[in-house]
């Protein structure tokens, strides 16, 4: 098995009128094909910057002074416009966090769909209708035929979050990045998505880059876990080592606010303080001023490196959580 995408050193900056947002410093993770990589973190991590940065959609304001993004042995970010517009939707799909928002509100649902196979394809419009069809059937969609025939806003948020699903998925893409694809829906939409994904990734081969805060989500889809916080990550591992014994100090943080099966009537911890201002980044580590675990070699060193503890497993720490979940 091999690897199907690598970020590596990654930094993107935001030009803003109040000054330089630090979105992304340093983010470095390699996902293996066929894999499900969650990456989880609080809002303002990073996440979804990262999700537009591999897609080559960055907004105009955005800069990557640093850091390399390797697809099939091609750097995405040094790619030219052509190359990427012959991966997206075909190599590489996206599902976005707000799918009534990320769909065109004037096209046809019907038209959107078939955009993507006729762009990628030389199939004929009638085949690319069937073919679309078959996809919204295949969402669990009822009736097909009549919502090609709707307008998005006529739609409620879960069917939109499936017609998204169907157009990202319709060419079986070797990649799928999903960034928050269950928010807003009910437990029960959520669960038959996420079963969804799984399949594809079970009987696709595909790659699936799930994007959550949700750490329950995580335990349930989850191959291997990147932490990201203040724009890097900070711990990677398989998800099991990940949830049994977290090295990080905000990993431990995070798993310590939920709720446990085994423990009803255990007081949930908060996790104190506020996210770094991703304006003014201090040089050591991000993590430091919320840490029940700091030393002083925290204070005095810069931000601490991802480096190797085990098998599969890293962490950017320079005194690493030591006790089981």
């Amino acid at each position: 098995m091999g690897e199907a995408l690598r970020v590596e050193n990654l930094h993107v900056r935001f030009g803003t009128a109040a000054g330089q947002v630090k979105a992304l410093n340093g983010v470095s993770f390699v996902q293996e094909e066929g894999e499900i990589y969650c990456l989880v973190g609080e809002s303002g991590a990073g996440k979804s910057t990262l999700a537009l940065a591999i897609m080559g959609l960055l907004p105009i304001s955005a800069s990557v002074p640093a850091g390399s993004i390797m697809f099939d042995g091609v750097d995405l970010l040094r790619a030219n416009p052509e190359y990427l517009r012959s991966l997206r939707g075909n190599d590489i799909s996206m599902v976005f966090q707000d799918a009534q928002a990320a769909l065109n509100p004037v096209q046809l649902v019907g038209s959107q769909l078939e955009e993507v196979i006729l762009t990628h394809t030389d199939l004929t419009p009638r085949v690319a209708n069937r073919m679309a069809q078959e996809m919204l059937w295949e969402m669990g969609l009822p009736d097909p035929r009549r919502i090609m025939g709707q307008y998005p806003f006529s739609l409620s948020g879960g069917m939109c979050q499936r017609v998204m699903l169907a157009i990202a998925l319709v060419l079986r893409p070797r990649l799928l990045i999903a960034d928050e694809p269950t928010s807003g829906l009910d437990v029960t939409l959520q669960a038959q998505i996420l079963e969804r994904l799984k399949v594809l990734c079970r009987e696709q081969h595909s790659s699936i880059l799930l994007i959550t805060h949700d750490m329950g989500i995580v335990a349930n889809m989850a191959h291997k876990v990147g932490v990201i916080y203040a724009g890097t990550v900070v711990e990677s591992a398989d998800v099991i080592p990940l949830f049994k014994e977290p090295q990080h100090p905000y990993t431990w943080s995070l798993l310590k606010t939920l709720p446990r099966l085994d423990e009803p009537d255990k007081r949930l911890e908060s996790l104190r303080g506020n996210p770094p201002d991703m304006m003014n980044l201090p040089e050591e580590c991000p993590f430091l001023p919320r840490c029940s675990k700091a030393l002083s070699r925290c204070r005095l060193h810069q931000r601490p490196p991802l480096d190797e503890i085990g098998p599969s497993h890293q962490v950017a720490c320079y005194n690493p959580v030591l006790v089981e979940i």
